[in-house]
Formats: C-alpha cells, sequence, structure tokens
C-alpha cells in the first residue's frame, strides 16, 4: 500500500523512504520522529495492553533510529459506550509505560466514533528522539 498508493498520492511531498521513523536535521539538532497506531483485540493481554504496546512500540521505533526517546503525543479514538473503568485501566498502562520509558507526554486527542463503529480503543502515539 505505501509503495503503490500511498507514495504516488503524496508526490514530491513525501520522503521515499516512508520507514516506521525518520531522522531529521533540525538546524544542529538530528531529530528522530515517529508514529504508529494500534488496534488489538483483546485490549489486555498477557504481560501487557493496548496501552503499554502504544508507548513501547513508538519508544523502540526512536530506539531503533539511533534517537534518545524524549516525549510522546497520544490520541484516542473511542467507540461510543466502552466502559470507562476500561479506558482507566488503558490510560493508566500508558502512563505507567511512559514513567518506565522516561518519556513525557505532551500533548494528544480524543475522538468517540458512534457504537458499532469502532473496536473499544485505538490509540496513535507519535514521539520525537534526539
Amino acid at each position: 500500500l505505501v509503495e503503490h498508493l500511498f507514495l504516488p498520492a503524496f508526490g514530491s511531498a513525501a520522503d521515499a523512504a516512508m520507514g516506521d521513523s525518520a531522522v531529521l536535521q533540525i538546524g544542529t539538532e538530528r531529530v528522530a520522529f515517529s508514529t504508529d497506531s494500534y488496534v488489538v483485540k483483546p485490549l489486555f493481554f498477557p504481560g501487557g495492553s493496548i496501552g503499554d504496546l502504544a508507548v513501547n512500540g513508538t519508544v523502540n521505533d526512536l530506539a531503533m533510529a539511533g534517537a534518545q526517546p524524549i516525549a510522546l503525543s497520544t490520541a484516542f479514538i473511542l467507540e461510543e459506550g466502552t466502559a470507562l473503568t476500561e479506558l482507566a485501566r488503558v490510560a493508566h498502562a500508558v502512563g505507567t509505560a511512559a514513567l518506565a520509558a522516561g518519556v513525557k507526554l505532551v500533548t494528544g486527542d480524543t475522538k468517540v466514533v458512534d457504537s458499532g463503529h469502532g473496536d473499544g480503543v485505538y490509540i496513535n502515539t507519535a514521539g520525537i528522539g534526539l
């Protein structure tokens, strides 16, 4: 999809690499940038949850780019009717994983989709590292 649909559609606005992360030269700083979306069912599984996965996946992508992860954004897409107790567990997992990884959660977004048009909780994270 990336090679045959997205890159041609994006044209010259796209970096030909379009990998899991990018390394940008901003002034004298080498900045790594990554984004990923997480859609797993069940939300909680042996050894973790979608919250752990969202933080650790983006942190790992930044580390694989040779960067020290600094900050993450989190965006939640929630299905109407998702139990608040379940969402609280996911949010706690995100916070705990961020603390363990030594990254700050600096911005985010939340959207709600109609019941039956989602699958509970989806999370997108983006991160930067130096």
